[in-house]
């Protein structure tokens, strides 16, 4: 039997709660061989054995990110304004820079706008716009992901005028003398985007994934969804793999303008290795919880007629997720009100009626706002939901849209893990931020970086926090017999934190350092 790493004189918590810690890991190859005491494990070692002597700091299974975009952020960081800025002023620069290195009538792109994190408080508007790029077609699209933000002449590039109407899904906001303001919600991106030229080659795609990877291990995160996969994000995910650059674990979904094209190649989820596999079909039902358009059965706080906005119809959804469930897919539904929830799981109840599937694992993304009942019909389906396990610490500056009442059943962790649901851990980023400790701090302390309190019911302890990071993010894409716990004979994915996250402040969460991650038995990432 060949060891070939020993770490030792570690604090280790393996995931099962009803494992007692550790002390030191045996690997052997991309896998654990034994986990145990020092004295059981450091036997083992023979003379090609490295020895790593962790000095008494905590390791964790590798992190699972279930639900992010990493592909296309990677691609994002490497080619658009990143406008996580704190002021219009800051972002108008940014936009002015740009437009200085572009072309005219090429467009300036940009992503991460937070419209309640700037020091003007208001959004951005056309006219920020217009004064920083007159000459270039300019979009800033907000951090969540389903509102962008347009000058003049991107209006005009898209053939859009004042007596342009909304489309079916879709907004275009106005100022009080009823002028289009700049903003867009939803589909009515998309004439928009329509005319933005595609010139990403299959280099692009690489580099992105190259990017977005190391940026993950820093933070720890061994394993991620993309939930948001194109084939030629797959591809992508494979040459950075192929080409030895791939720092982290990819579940590739599909997106279901793409399936018939992978049905028709033989593809369906699971296909793949290790390292890249093939995800769920992903489609949409409603809006944004974090742009305040996800589709809710009681109005915005402030807003007594906005009620957000569903972007697809009930039949349409059906045929979409029939598509993929009777050709072997799993599903995910982009889902964050409880109205869009609420359909969601007729149209699942309806697919295991018809046409019943042992284990499909239904996907709720986000599965934002519930109830009681929902979450019996959940449980009852064996459906798994992936909440924003960041949005309470870094987007409490929003949650009074929703009011604290509604808080109490947003994010329902608690609610998922009493029911016995099995519920992960998910960033969506770039919506939110992707660091792991971020994420336990939210779900710990239900606190958001100024302070406020928001829905405390559904504060969890920092042991379920790992165990939902871990474990139920492996289950969640068929992978529990793999990876989400350290035992013998799973994937050596892990992590090295500089404190013991069970034991200090939970307040102090989000300044727990990362100090290693590792996976395959491969460092990926050394403070």
């Amino acid at each position: 039997m060949r060891v070939d790493l020993v770490l030792h004189n570690a604090n280790v918590i393996t995931s099962d709660a009803a494992q007692p810690r550790a002390q030191a890991i045996a690997i052997m190859g991309d896998r654990f061989l034994a986990v145990g005491s020092d004295d059981a494990i450091k036997p083992l070692a023979s003379a090609g054995t490295r020895l790593v002597d962790i000095g008494g700091h905590t390791i964790v299974p590798g992190l699972i990110d279930a639900h992010a975009h990493p592909g296309a952020a990677g691609r994002r960081h490497l080619r658009e304004i990143d406008a996580d800025l704190r002021s219009i002023e800051e972002i108008m620069d940014a936009v002015r820079e740009r437009a200085a290195q572009t072309p005219p009538g090429e467009w300036v792109l940009g992503f991460k706008y937070d419209d309640t994190k700037t020091a003007e408080g208001r959004p951005l508007t056309r006219e920020d716009l217009d004064l920083a790029a007159p000459n270039h077609p300019v979009m800033i699209t907000h951090r969540g992901g389903h509102t962008s933000y347009v000058n003049s002449l991107a209006y005009q590039t898209a053939g859009v005028t004042e007596d342009t109407p909304d489309p079916f899904g879709g907004h275009m906001y106005r100022d009080h003398a009823g002028r289009l303001n700049g903003k867009l919600a939803e589909l009515a991106r998309d004439t928009f985007r329509a005319k933005i030229p595609d010139t990403l080659t299959r280099a692009d795609y690489r580099a992105g994934a190259k990017k977005i990877s190391e940026m993950l291990a820093r933070a720890g995160i061994t394993s991620i969804g993309d939930a948001g996969g194109t084939p030629d994000d797959l591809r992508g995910y494979w040459d950075a793999h192929e080409a030895g650059e791939l720092l982290t674990r990819i579940n590739c979904f599909i997106r279901f303008p793409f399936l018939d094209a992978m049905i028709a190649a033989g593809l369906r989820t699971g296909y793949g290795n290790e390292w890249v596999r093939v995800g769920p079909m992903k489609t949409f039902c409603d809006g944004s919880l974090s742009e305040r358009t996800a589709a809710i059965s009681r109005s915005y706080v402030g807003r007594p007629d906005d009620f957000g906005i569903l972007v697809i119809t009930e039949d349409e959804l059906y045929a979409q997720a029939r598509k993929a469930h009777e050709n072997d897919w799993q599903v995910a539904v982009h889902v964050n009100g409880d109205v869009a929830i609420d359909m969601t799981v007729r149209v699942y109840e309806r697919l295991q009626r018809e046409m019943p599937r042992r284990d499909p694992r239904y996907r709720l993304e986000h599965c934002t706002i519930v109830n009681p009942d929902l979450i019996r019909r959940i449980k009852a389906l064996g459906a798994l939901p992936n909440p924003f396990s960041t949005y309470v610490y870094y987007h409490g500056d929003k949650m009074h849209e929703y009011g604290a009442e509604r808080l109490e059943q947003m994010f329902a962790v608690k609610s998922f893990l009493d029911a016995g649901v099995m519920v992960t851990q998910t960033s969506d980023y770039p919506p939110g931020p992707f660091e792991p400790m971020m994420a336990f701090q939210s779900q710990v302390t239900r606190t958001d970086f100024r302070g406020t309190l928001w829905g405390p019911s559904q504060r969890i302890t920092v042991e379920e926090a790992i165990r939902v990071a871990t474990l139920h993010g492996a289950y969640a894409s068929y992978e529990e017999h793999l990876k989400g716990s350290i035992e013998a004979g799973k994937l050596a994915d892990l992590v090295v934190l500089g404190q013991d996250p069970t034991v200090i402040d939970p307040f102090q969460l989000i300044n727990v350092p990362i100090e290693r991650t590792m996976v395959g038995g491969r460092w990926v990432y050394e403070a």
